[in-house]
């Protein structure tokens, strides 16, 4: 029986989407799922279908077209992507040879003129004096009158293209149907150009370390197309994606969620999807071509917060050998390091999973202004877990570092520093300034003559918790020594 059915080709134009709202699920590192509806009307066996409502950054390899229902058995023989929308340029090299009338204006009318193109603008690639690869822009060569000219002799007029324009990125399939048929497919395919990061927003009152919190979430788009009242979703996890040319990067993607909030606005929805997390907009939106949309996603009110201050005079660390080098490590540097730390718990008005992103601080001023007074960036923190944010060095507190002595044992496996650190503190508040000290020329050392307690924070590293009166000064001394 399957001898005997003859296929054939019908042509179904479709440039429209049906009522259903496109979704996007959009990752951070410049690419995102798009899931459109597309109306299809087949007839038994093969039909030719094109859709240009696709993104002009499409990856074609990832196209999946399905009857939702599977009440269809749709099979796709051939797709095809012309992701090359028609533009002057374009026009120019597909009527390559031909000639073609041009609009110029002399003496202030309009005046039309026939030309041959024999050479569309275009760019080629090209090798520089070092053999380095670069572009090439390639002018113009129009003909007119039998005489050659480098540019447009006035505006192109070109001729109809029929039926096989391109004015929008277009997919083209060759289905195939086991009978007549019409119903909304799914389109799902992977795009760059779209990406999403996040930004908060912290304001400190004039006296005290109780911040409000506001976090933003900031959808970029620059696939190309526009999305009319989409469904936006996030997703949080690190997701493996291969980029060609044999390029591996890890897309790192981050989780957004949405504090309990006052007046029964709409909130971001949380759930597990496979080994990430899905986070959904609560309202459809519009997301233009070249459009950054913002949506308010996190706010915690009275987020309790403290200031640390940290001095680490000598910035370095353990390389792991010996290190025997009697000039390095002497004296050190003078700031002293601003910090904000806040716990992300349901106790201290957060508790929820916080994306990457910039955190910016904020102070009020006795005039009511808000002032700037830091930034930076955090990592992804989920909920529970401790932020620690530098924003700058302190004006009034100064650090100083020294070493008074060294010793190595001319005969033994040896070696034995001492160091001063003293702090300045000339502000007119008490201050306690963390002194971290690094013990980095050896794994095996002993603290001795310490001036105070020190907590050990990890092999290769102690510090020293310093309270420091104001206009005051206090100093750190003590004696490492390594063996081996």
């Amino acid at each position: 029986m399957m001898k005997s059915i003859r296929l054939q080709f019908f042509t179904v134009c479709l440039a429209t989407l049906a009522s259903a709202q496109p979704a996007i699920t959009v990752y951070n590192e410049n690419f995102g799922v798009v899931r459109d509806t597309v109306s299809l009307d087949l007839n038994a066996g093969l039909s030719d279908v094109s859709y240009s409502g696709v993104t002009a950054q499409l990856e074609p390899e990832s196209v999946i077209l399905r009857d939702p229902s599977g009440a269809v058995a749709l099979s796709v023989v051939e797709q095809s992507y012309r992701g090359d929308p028609v533009d002057q340029q374009r026009l120019l090299q597909m009527f390559e040879g031909q000639s073609i009338r041009f609009l110029k204006v002399v003496d202030g009318k309009e005046v039309i003129e026939s030309g041959k193109i024999i050479r569309a603008p275009s760019m080629i690639m090209t090798k520089n004096q070092y053999g380095n690869p670069q572009q090439k822009h390639l002018e113009p060569i129009i003909q007119v009158d039998g005489e050659l000219q480098t540019r447009l002799p006035g505006v192109p007029l070109f001729p109809s293209l029929g039926d096989d324009s391109v004015l929008q990125p277009t997919l083209s399939w060759k289905l195939h149907s086991d009978r007549k048929a019409a119903f909304d497919a799914q389109l799902s395919y992977l795009t760059n150009g779209i990406s999403w990061k996040s930004d908060y927003n912290l304001v400190l009152p004039e006296k005290g370390d109780a911040v409000t919190l506001t976090g933003w979430v900031s959808i970029e788009n620059n696939t190309g197309k526009t999305f009319e009242d989409a469904k936006i979703k996030l997703i949080a996890g690190d997701v493996n994606k291969v980029e060609p040319p044999q390029q591996l990067r890890r897309e790192k993607v981050y989780a957004m969620a949405m504090a309990d909030s006052a007046g029964g606005a709409p909130q971001v929805e949380e759930k597990k999807f496979d080994e990430f997390h899905m986070y959904s907009l609560p309202l459809t939106t519009t997301l233009r071509d070249r459009e950054t949309k913002q949506v308010e996603f996190v706010r915690g009110e009275n987020v309790q917060t403290t200031k640390l201050y940290v001095y680490e005079g000598l910035k370095a660390s353990y390389r792991g050998g010996m290190n025997l080098n009697q000039n390095y490590g002497q004296n050190g540097q003078p700031d002293v390091a601003i910090y904000r730390e806040l716990e992300n718990s349901k106790e201290n008005g957060l508790g929820v999973p916080l994306p990457a992103g910039r955190m910016r601080f904020y102070r009020m001023d006795d005039d009511g202004q808000l002032e700037f007074t830091g930034e930076n960036t955090i990592d992804h923190t989920p909920k529970n877990e401790t932020i620690r944010v530098y924003l700058g060095n302190a004006f009034d507190i100064v650090g100083e570092r020294k070493r008074t002595n060294f010793y190595k044992h001319p005969s033994q496996d040896l070696i034995r520093e001492t160091f001063e650190i003293e702090i300045r503190n000339r502000s007119e508040e008490t201050v306690t300034v963390k002194v971290v000290e690094p013990l980095f020329r050896w794994s095996n050392w002993k603290i001795q003559k310490p001036s105070q307690e020190f907590e050990k924070t990890d092999a290769q590293t102690i510090d020293f918790p310093v309270t420091v009166d104001p206009d005051g000064t206090q100093t750190v001394t003590y004696t490492v020594e390594y063996t081996w």
